[in-house]
């Protein structure tokens, strides 16, 4: 999830499109206890540097017999160039190939049998990877992630293993997966840059990039400086830092400085407008405004423009255009912020009978008035203990903790929001989110999709 608030831009691809589809709720692991909803509590961290640039974040936390050992690289779909997309999602299935020291197809063993859990997931702007284990069994996760840094192994076999497991990912999460590329569709349609295409990327790039692009790929990208690793957890601080400067310091600077892309979207000047055939029942109408960027001081009041359109079941789409109008069978508005630039987008799955016309049209009523009318105050301060609940949830967990100080450090340069983020939302008033309502939900500023069955297509002959 969000930087645990609503991170659709902090999560798997794949994780995006289920919540586009399903609307689901993740599950949350190993609670802090003591957190309760509503309050916040101090997270105190050390942060450091190692001489070959590898930043350090440490939070200790006795309350509970766990470590989450983490490691962000500041790589994402964005860092690649057209005609060689989809290396960042593909590294982060080849980092668990194997390496140097770690047979292949091992990683996974040594972490279940030590009773821990690991994940990665990548976006357009960093790859994640991370392992939560018991706290006496710190000094494993860090050789892992050690050697996904200095030893990865990256041959033909690993490469084309990994080529048939991607493949066979997209064709389960995207191809064959009803509404499944919504996202792919949108951000082609939205962006011109660098956030054009999805994680996922494009096989026919990943089938036909040879080895050295690969290994060119790895040698740029995952390297100390352009990486975080993030600690929380049961741990001793001067203890961890021997065992870290053990396991981290001898691996060597980055050879080449780290390229970066251009981070100017041209905006959007007209609405456009798209309809997409699919393996589908029920027509779909997606609305994709273009948004400021992730570390704009909008961003804020556009989070809390998202949570009154669809945060929850009490929100206005899904209380007036669900409920109230029976309209739709699900309905979302999905908040997706970037490192350089952002969406607000607006999904819903029209119900039996209902012509996407009239679905778009009530959608639209409820853009509408909050670009002309402020926020109730009942509603407003409904909508902001909703976010207040999930910021504190969100870090009510060693795995929340690690990665939200790695997020705060890697896009802000400034862990410490994690303690001053809820003061931020906080200030946002009624005012601020009707300006933002007004700023960015124009119809020149958004892509229109309508997501049809195939039976229609092949009734009007295209």
């Amino acid at each position: 999830m969000q930087r645990r608030i609503f991170h659709v831009s902090r999560i798997c691809i794949y994780s995006a499109y289920r919540r586009f589809i399903l609307l689901g709720i993740a599950a949350l692991y190993f609670f802090h206890p003591g957190t309760v909803a509503g309050q916040q509590h101090l997270i105190h961290f050390e942060k450091y540097q190692l001489p070959n640039g590898l930043t350090v974040i440490l939070h200790r936390d006795t309350t509970v017999p766990v470590v989450a050992v983490t490691v962000m690289y500041h790589v994402g779909s964005k860092n690649e160039t057209p005609g060689l997309t989809g290396f960042a999602h593909f590294f982060e299935h080849l980092m668990f190939e194997g390496s140097t020291y770690i047979p292949r197809k091992s990683f996974e063993k040594y972490i279940t049998n030590a009773g821990g859990s690991y994940n990665a997931n990548t976006t357009q702007d960093r790859t994640f990877f991370y392992e939560v284990l018991p706290s006496n069994q710190l000094a494993l996760g860090l050789w892992l992630e050690s050697e996904r840094m200095l030893h990865l192994k990256i041959d033909s076999v690993g490469v084309n293993t990994q080529r048939e497991v991607v493949k066979e990912e997209k064709r389960l999460r995207v191809d064959n997966q009803p509404y499944g590329t919504i996202f792919i569709e949108v951000l082609k349609r939205a962006f011109s840059g660098a956030y054009h295409w999805a994680p996922i990327g494009s096989m026919e790039d990943i089938n036909r990039a040879q080895l050295g692009q690969f290994l060119d790929f790895y040698h740029t990208y995952y390297v100390p400086g352009n990486a975080i690793l993030s600690i929380a957890g049961n741990i001793e601080i001067d203890s961890t830092k021997k065992l870290i400067q053990a396991y981290f310091g001898s691996i060597p600077p980055a050879k080449k400085p780290i390229p970066r892309p251009d981070p100017n979207e041209p905006p959007l000047t007209h609405e456009i407008k798209d309809t997409i055939y699919d393996h589908i029942q029920l027509p779909a109408v997606i609305e994709a405004y273009r948004m400021p960027r992730e570390t704009s001081p909008e961003y804020y009041a556009a989070q809390v423009l998202a949570t009154v359109l669809s945060g929850g079941p009490s929100s206005r789409l899904n209380t007036i255009v669900k409920d109230q109008k029976q309209l739709a069978v699900a309905i979302a508005s999905i908040p997706y912020f970037n490192e350089n630039a952002g969406l607000l987008i607006n999904y819903a799955i029209a119900n039996m009978q209902v012509n996407p016309d009239s679905l778009q049209r009530a959608m639209d009523e409820e853009v509408q008035k909050l670009t002309t009318q402020l926020i109730p105050e009942k509603e407003f301060e409904k909508v902001m203990n909703q976010i207040q609940t999930d910021v504190v949830t969100g870090n009510s967990t060693m795995l929340g903790i690690a990665e939200s100080l790695a997020d705060y450090q890697m896009f802000y340069g400034d862990a410490n929001l994690i303690n001053t983020q809820l003061q931020k939302y906080q200030q946002v008033t009624r005012e601020d989110v009707l300006q933002v309502a007004r700023k960015y939900l124009r119809p020149d500023n958004r892509v229109v999709l309508y997501y049809l069955p195939e039976s229609q297509k092949q009734a009007t002959g295209e």
